[in-house]
């Protein structure tokens, strides 16, 4: 078993919890006298191991690069009895009423529900290819006569105050690297490397940003810039404009925005007729 397992990468923490889940909250199905029930892969001392969940977890194993195989089966499925023979052990030690167990127990079978819910949602209400062609005609049509898109590669500081954001602008003007700035007194995580955040396009930084950025030139640093969260500084380090990409090769990206969009928006109007207190 063991050398089976140690060729196998280890399986989603969500499908072993929720098929745990499963077990604990849908009761034990007890193998019969005369062998295993119809569907079951396993059975540990009684608790069955259903196909089912055998065929999810070479979902999970293959979606991390493993191959199917008999062998890669034999895996998960001793897998799944290492589980059952531990979740079974920790029931003998009095683990399972422990309020630990039971508020991961909860989180499980809440987070596994809400999967649930959003994945009902979304295959009652599908992105079609009409709405992926008109996101993508939008996209293109925003992009103006020139039909480019257009990346900045910025570096940030941000700060508190516009105090403190005039004090490190004096700092640069003085002739202070802006890294070694933004390392000093910059209040973002990216503060590490210095402010660098990447490319961006106007669309994904606040309005507010993009506004000043599309006029900086290479090199340059903004005057403060005000944020809800606090003030910023942003250099303009490279710029580069390409052509958009085909209609096929976006269909993932613009897919998978829409998706995001539509969750999210199925979200808020749940959230919008509930009670919701935040301490």
């Amino acid at each position: 078993m063991n050398s089976l397992l140690h060729r196998l990468k280890p399986l989603s923490v969500r499908l072993i919890s929720a098929s745990i889940l499963t077990v604990a909250l849908c009761g034990s199905v007890y193998a019969q006298q005369s062998g295993l029930p119809i569907n079951a892969a396993a059975s540990v001392n009684g608790a069955i191991i259903t196909n089912d969940m055998v065929e999810q977890g070479i979902k999970v194993a293959l979606s991390q690069g493993q191959k199917d195989s008999a062998e890669l089966r034999r895996a998960v499925i001793e897998k799944f009895i290492e589980v059952l023979l531990l979740s079974q052990q920790a029931e003998k030690d009095g683990l399972a009423n422990s309020e630990k167990a039971n508020s991961q127990l909860m989180m499980i079978r809440q987070n596994y529900l809400a999967d649930l819910e959003l994945s009902t949602f979304m295959a009652q209400n599908p992105i079609s290819e009409a709405d992926i062609q008109a996101e993508y005609n939008k996209q293109v049509a925003s992009l103006g006569p020139q039909g480019m898109i257009v990346e900045y590669k910025i570096s940030d500081i941000a700060v508190a105050t516009e105090a403190d954001a005039q004090a490190a602008l004096n700092r640069i003007k003085k002739g202070e690297a802006f890294d070694k700035v933004a390392k000093s007194v910059s209040l973002a995580p990216n503060k590490v490397q210095g402010g660098a955040a990447g490319w961006v396009q106007p669309g994904q930084v606040p309005p507010q940003i993009s506004a000043v950025l599309v006029n900086l030139g290479k090199g340059q640093t903004s005057a403060p810039i005000q944020l809800q969260q606090g003030w910023y500084l942003v250099r303009l380090e490279d710029k580069k404009s390409s052509k958009p990409p085909a209609f096929e090769q976006a269909k993932p990206a613009i897919r998978a925005g829409l998706a995001q969009k539509k969750q999210f928006e199925f979200i808020s109007g749940i959230a919008k007729n509930s009670k919701i207190v935040v301490q």
